[in-house]
């Protein structure tokens, strides 16, 4: 068995890494970091064999694996304190706070030969399964158009929402952190980034209307939006190519089947009813969407290998650090 520690409870460790853990044939999860009472009452109910731990105590349990799911400043510390006990890590997005952090953690797990990799699970939703699974079909890609908007008017206390810079907190760090990452999966490399960031709703302190346009080396021009305060969405997806294009509304139903107490061990798992919609105007035809695969990350690792590059997840931060820079100083920013 693969012994898991988890550091971190909240929406990340409650829904998506300890469901998705404990649903791996040959995982253990083991130990439990907060410091959260009701937190704690809810890990124990959930995870009844796993110990409730601090993260000090976490760091001297005979592990094998330690998954960082904590507030994004501490995600470096940790990563490297695993590395540095000679333990594999997994990271939760955003990787570090820059991508110099980030490039260190991946530089030091190479030199201790320790596996490290970040948990980009979007790359496993339904919608993004699909248009990896269409875009060939599309002739030459010129235009990719992604978003995440939310109707969240009222400001959430928690640390995502604070505006210190080490904080990490924001859409751009937060949602952006995939929406670039599929941007650079699909269509690789960008040579510039321009990006627009604004503060809409009362009180807000980070970033919470985000809009960035990249150029890729290949000539794509992905546009990315991310809004907490959406009261209508536009396409999860448009992909327009020379020969046809795939739009596709909504979202994935993976995080609300996790959140609702649904595993991916249950039958028909991330499939939906959902469809795209394939080609020219009012001749294209409808395609369901592929099924959801969130449980891919953790089956690869159990398997030994590395489910995402951490040096992928390097890039994208620079991307996203070169999305600040434009939007403060009202400029497209060479890459």
């Amino acid at each position: 068995m693969t012994r898991v520690g988890l550091l971190g409870y909240g929406i990340a460790g409650r829904v998506f890494h300890a469901p998705l853990i404990s649903s791996t044939e040959g995982m253990d999860l083991v130990a439990i970091v907060t410091g959260n009472p009701e937190r704690q009452a809810q890990a124990r109910a959930a995870h009844p064999t796993a110990a409730i731990v601090t993260a000090d105590e976490l760091f001297e349990i005979d592990l094998d694996l330690v998954v960082v799911a904590t507030p994004n400043r501490t995600h470096a510390e940790y990563a490297r304190r695993a590395i540095g006990k000679g333990v594999a890590v997994v990271v939760d997005k955003p990787f570090a706070p820059t991508s110099t952090e980030a490039a260190d953690l991946v530089a030091a797990a190479r030199d201790a030969g320790v596996p490290l990799t970040v948990f980009q699970n979007r790359r496993w939703d339904s919608d993004f399964l699909t248009v990896a699974e269409v875009v060939g079909k599309l002739g030459e890609v010129r235009r990719f158009e992604s978003r995440y908007e939310r109707w969240t008017p009222e400001v959430r206390d928690n640390w995502r929402e604070l505006g210190a810079p080490e904080e990490a907190g924001g859409l751009l760090y937060d949602l952006g952190a995939h929406l670039v990452d599929q941007a650079l999966l699909l269509f690789g490399p960008v040579t510039s980034v321009y990006a627009q960031l604004d503060l809409r709703r009362p009180g807000v302190r980070v970033d919470d209307d985000v809009f960035v346009a990249l150029t890729h080396e290949n000539g794509v021009r992905s546009h990315l939006w991310a809004n907490a305060h959406a009261a209508n969405h536009g396409p999860r997806f448009r992909v327009l190519g020379s020969e046809g294009a795939f739009v596709v509304d909504g979202l994935d139903e993976q995080e609300d089947a996790l959140a609702a107490g649904h595993r991916p061990t249950e039958a028909g798992w991330g499939r939906e009813k959902r469809t795209g919609r394939l080609g020219v105007l009012g001749e294209a035809v409808e395609v369901p969407v592929e099924p959801g695969a969130y449980q891919t990350f953790y089956a690869e690792l159990q398997a030994g290998r590395v489910p995402v590059d951490p040096s992928d997840a390097v890039s994208a931060l620079r991307v996203i650090e070169a999305a600040f820079t434009s939007a403060r100083e009202n400029r497209v920013v060479e890459l």
